[in-house]
């Protein structure tokens, strides 16, 4: 179907042609220099309308979408586009994102000689998991004359799921087995025991147990050798993800449990890599969304469909009931790593007894959250009496917070009080360390 869209230009030139013939009434000789400016003003844009319309099949464009984006991440979508007009023109694209993106004014102008061929690439970072739908593309060519404009549509619509952020799972993974942890501040761990499978020789570096220096390799070779052994295979690893209210909290667009859900991912996949067993287990009022430790080929994708499907559901959490599901369905020792959030001592009085009663049968590691706000405040100086206030009641929450690590620990607990940003390392870093040491 055919639709004329006028430029912005079209406008400018009529109002022109306005004042020309309004002068015209004061002085009679404009009158016929406005009538020649309209009958040129009138050819141009026939000109014009010949030049976009004549030619049925000016433009191609085509969306190309990722089978399924990564919450969190910049997420690459691609535009290609061919111009079949024998002249250069000028392409508006208007391209219909998802409404979770509330971007109004996403569009581009781009400048194509005769038939060429371009690609647009941008991207999107989605802060929530669920389904995203994409409409239609729209494209409104117009030449330099810029008067009249003719609009193509392609692509008509298309859902895309958003799932947890599988390309920070492929990140971590990466940095998890190769040299690079200093650079992400994921320290090595020495070994305090190993098992006696041997797997392989290799150099020594800094940290490692002199006791597995192998001295007949290091003479041939003239460096430090040392034996490398295999860790424990097929331990049990649960990841437990509190989904009540507290957890709905929002730091730089993404909630609390979209945080500790990207990170069980990432987790998850080390875990498996690591030949250990994983499972997943979320709760609030009552346990929900169970997926058994296994090691099986399909775990992966079971957990990250699990994951995509989770959803807070603003009640209290009830830890009592998870430590009855755990008692009645973990049998073996485990290591269990909790996400959750403790905002002040007397909200983990109330889960305490529940907490050392899971920890007194499995390896129990809570993970709760720093807040950024409050730290940023507190170092921020102060100008006013309200600021002083500010910083006052700041120090008291970020001084209970640490009081709730120093509770856990207490009692044998291990715990970890992280920002947001950096859930991740700390996780997979903690997960390294208990392996390392053998602790379970």
């Amino acid at each position: 179907m055919r639709k004329i869209y006028l430029h912005t230009n079209f406008f400018i030139y009529l109002l022109c042609l306005m004042g020309f013939f309004i002068l015209s009434f004061f002085w009679e000789s404009l009158f016929s220099w406005a009538e020649a400016a309209l009958y040129v003003f009138a050819l141009l844009c026939f000109l014009d309308f010949l030049f976009l319309f004549t030619l049925k099949k000016g433009i191609t464009a085509q969306r190309i979408l990722p089978s399924r984006l990564s919450n969190s991440d910049e997420n690459p979508i691609e535009v290609q586009i061919k111009s079949f007009y024998s002249f250069p023109i000028y392409i508006q694209l208007i391209d219909e994102i998802p409404f979770q993106f509330q971007k109004r004014n996403f569009e581009y102008t781009l400048y194509f000689k005769q038939t060429e061929e371009k690609a647009l690439r941008y991207t999107l970072r989605p802060t929530e998991r669920g389904e995203y739908s994409f409409g239609k593309l729209n494209a409104f060519v117009y030449s330099p004359l810029r008067l009249l404009m003719k609009r193509y549509i392609s692509c008509e619509q298309a859902m895309v799921a958003t799932y947890p952020s599988f390309i920070q799972m492929r990140k971590f993974e990466l940095i998890a087995f190769s040299q690079r942890l200093f650079d992400y501040g994921i320290k090595k761990i020495r070994k305090i025991g190993h098992t006696m499978e041997f797997e392989h020789i290799r150099d020594y570096v800094q940290g490692d147990d002199m006791r597995t220096i192998n001295w007949k390799a290091s003479s041939k070779r003239g460096q430090l050798m040392v034996n490398q052994y295999q860790d424990e295979k097929a331990q049990h690893v649960y990841t437990l993800i509190d989904k009540g209210r507290s957890m709905y909290m929002p730091f730089e667009g993404l909630s609390l449990l979209d945080y500790a859900i990207n990170t069980s991912l990432a987790l998850t996949n080390i875990i498996l890599k690591k030949q250990d067993k994983a499972g997943i287990f979320t709760f609030s009022r009552k346990v929900e969304d169970r997926v058994v430790a296994d090691r099986k080929t399909n775990q992966m994708e079971r957990i990250m469909e699990t994951l995509y499907r989770i959803e807070t559901d603003f009640k209290e959490t009830d830890f009592s009931r998870l430590y009855s599901d755990i008692n009645s369905t973990i049998k073996q020792r485990s290591l269990l790593m909790l996400y959750t959030n403790f905002e002040t001592p007397n909200s983990l009085y109330r889960q305490l007894p529940f907490l050392k009663a899971i920890a007194r049968k499995h390896l129990l590691v809570v993970i709760f959250f720093q807040n950024t706000e409050l730290e940023a405040l507190l170092h921020k100086p102060s100008e006013h009496i309200q600021e002083v206030y500010d910083k006052v009641i700041a120090e008291k929450f970020s001084f209970e917070k640490r009081l709730i690590v120093q509770e856990l620990t207490r009692h044998g607990i291990q715990c970890i009080l992280t920002p947001p940003q950096q859930l991740t390392i700390q996780s997979i870093n903690k997960y390294l360390e208990i392996k390392a040491r053998g602790m379970i």
